[in-house]
């Protein structure tokens, strides 16, 4: 039984729990087990060989009775708890807690009162209007469970790229120290940094394969071997997570790299040019047509030099007019992370955080940069201890004492995150934003709305003229939660029309605004901020996603008010 498969059944024992009406320390207890058990690095079954249950209790998380849970389930693969919770509540409510919004409280009721125990009993009971009666419940309700399970239907099963990223990187760093490895490189759609992920692939270029191999699929992380052949070796981790490498001579590795980073349609539009020229393009070699002699290419450059034709960033290689902006010498000169001197949206310990202003402030500084707003949420989020307007008065005093002993090395803004009421009203009267350094406006709650009305909140808010920008637009939560449901074309529009700026936020949960529409924005004249939202000082390390989905969205750095001077964003802010 792998770490995966034991998270997962105490997981499982944490939603029964929670749908029984269990007291919360107890589901939160095997949650935190189930978590520290995917994050654990090792072999559980290796911990419990070296010195059983004793072992076992030095795991973060697990304690005498949890461990000894853990212990059954590795000698005997069931976990007689388990079975007897589930005499009490059927397994399949599991299930349910997968719908958006729909809660344990939820699910039990609908069990208790109706017996449903499955998605599909579900549906149908909502579709025959049995659930709107219930406590609780409404027609609005019963329409949102509909949607929900709606949207569920639509996952993709892989995981935010913030969550695979790091995880691959450790993975490179074990491969690279192999012995005759010259290079190694994720590729597929995590090097194109889409917002998921699914497997890992690495392309590796090395003198000899079977190290590679054998370092690769015996590793302490790896669950189990899925298949490996003549090139490629494929496994499963203890996280629950799935890597493949592909191992080629060094010569080839250009060719190999390339065509392992897709996209298929950014592929097929290379190899249409190479046979334009007599020649095939693949992951081997470039082959003439003709004679079938090789040209190998040791790196992705020689690739499209022979194309004629400037190295393309992985970011852009979607066939969304790369090739052609290539032909025509016209690619952007794509933002770098170097580029940001600044961040825009963050939170401290007066609302959600948990940095101190000077703490984020320090952050900040130790990134390079020469500007930092603090946005606390407003009072209408009081689940995020919103400020009221009394304490916002108080947290000036922090941010001017602050300020002081900062000096001139880093240039504090004092804001607000201003959220938008389901009627589109902000929480703050215009004599308060307007006594604001900066204001930004987001949606957090309401998130089904139609689309007329969802949109209309915040075109609201962008005819607001102390509003800045308007922090991660459709408010989404990767991979689960869909965003508000937005005319983006009434948005951008609006946008461009009261000169109210955009945000692509970097939290690898969010990457909002999406790359299509930073691309389109840009276009449109609108600028971008690209901000962490950092809650901690150690989530300013998000930038790299931002600036990743801008680099998709073909941004510059000139489009992006981060990349500016303290002067130049006091002037930004005072334009209206």
């Amino acid at each position: 039984m792998t770490n995966k498969e034991l998270a997962d059944i105490f997981t499982l024992v944490a939603d029964l729990l929670e749908i029984k009406g269990e007291v919360v320390y107890k589901t939160l207890a095997y949650r935190k087990a189930a978590d520290n058990l995917t994050s654990l690095g090792r072999d559980v079954n290796d911990v419990y060989a070296e010195g059983g249950l004793k072992a076992l209790l030095d795991i973060p998380g697990v304690g005498k009775a949890i461990g000894e849970k853990i212990e059954e389930l590795l000698t005997t693969g069931k976990l007689d708890y388990l079975e007897k919770l589930k005499k009490e509540v059927p397994s399949e409510l599991a299930e349910l807690l997968q719908i958006p919004d729909l809660g344990p409280k939820k699910v039990g009721l609908f069990y208790s009162e109706l017996g449903i125990k499955s998605i599909e009993d579900l549906k149908k009971a909502a579709e025959d209007a049995k659930l709107r009666d219930l406590a609780g419940m409404g027609a609005k309700s019963e329409a949102k469970i509909l949607e929900g399970i709606e949207s569920l239907g639509r996952r993709s099963g892989r995981l935010p790229l913030g969550e695979v990223w790091p995880f691959a990187m450790e993975l490179l760093e074990m491969i690279r120290k192999i012995k005759g490895v010259k290079a190694a490189e994720v590729a597929g759609s995590l090097r194109r940094m889409k917002p998921t992920v699914g497997d890992i692939d690495i392309l590796v270029a090395a003198t000899n394969k079977e190290a590679v191999f054998s370092a690769f699929t015996e590793a302490e992380n790896v669950a189990r071997v899925l298949g490996k052949g003549e090139v490629k070796a494929s496994v499963e981790y203890h996280n629950g997570m799935r890597a493949q490498i592909w191992v080629h001579e060094p010569a080839r590795f250009g060719t190999a790299l390339q065509y392992a980073t897709g996209s298929k349609d950014h592929n097929v539009k290379l190899r249409e040019m190479a046979l334009d020229k007599g020649f095939s393009l693949s992951d081997q070699a470039i082959t003439n047509v003709e004679d079938e002699s090789e040209i190998l290419c040791a790196s992705e450059e020689e690739v499209y030099a022979f194309l004629d034709l400037p190295y393309i960033a992985p970011e852009l290689r979607e066939d969304r007019g790369e090739v052609q902006a290539a032909k025509d010498g016209v690619l952007p000169k794509l933002i770098q992370i170097k580029d940001i001197r600044a961040e825009l949206h963050s939170h401290s310990t007066w609302s959600d955080g948990k940095g101190t202003i000077l703490e984020m402030a320090e952050a900040a500084k130790k990134r390079g940069y020469k500007t930092l707003a603090i946005t606390d949420h407003s009072a209408g989020l009081g689940i995020a201890n919103g400020l009221t307007i009394d304490r916002l008065k108080k947290q000036r005093e922090e941010i001017e004492a602050a300020q002081e002993q900062l000096g001139d090395s880093l240039l504090l803004l004092h804001g607000t995150e201003m959220e938008i009421s389901a009627d589109g009203k902000l929480d703050f009267p215009d004599d308060i934003l307007e006594w604001l350094d900066i204001v930004i406006a987001s949606l957090h709650v309401s998130m089904r709305q139609e689309r007329k009305k969802a949109t209309q909140r915040i075109l609201k808010a962008l005819e607001n003229p102390h509003v800045d920008f308007i922090a991660h637009p459709t408010n989404r939560l990767l991979p689960d939660r869909e965003g508000a449901d937005l005319d983006m074309d009434k948005v951008l529009e609006k946008a461009a029309q009261t000169g109210t700026a955009l945000e692509i936020n970097s939290n690898p949960k969010r990457l909002d605004l999406e790359d299509v529409y930073a691309r389109r924005a840009v276009d449109m004249g609108i600028n971008l901020v690209i901000n962490t939202d950092a809650h901690a000082p150690e989530h300013m390390d998000f930038i790299q996603f931002g600036v990743a989905t801008a680099r998709r969205g073909w941004v510059e750095a000139k489009n992006v008010i981060n990349t500016w001077t303290p002067k130049q964003i006091q002037t930004w802010l005072n334009r209206k």
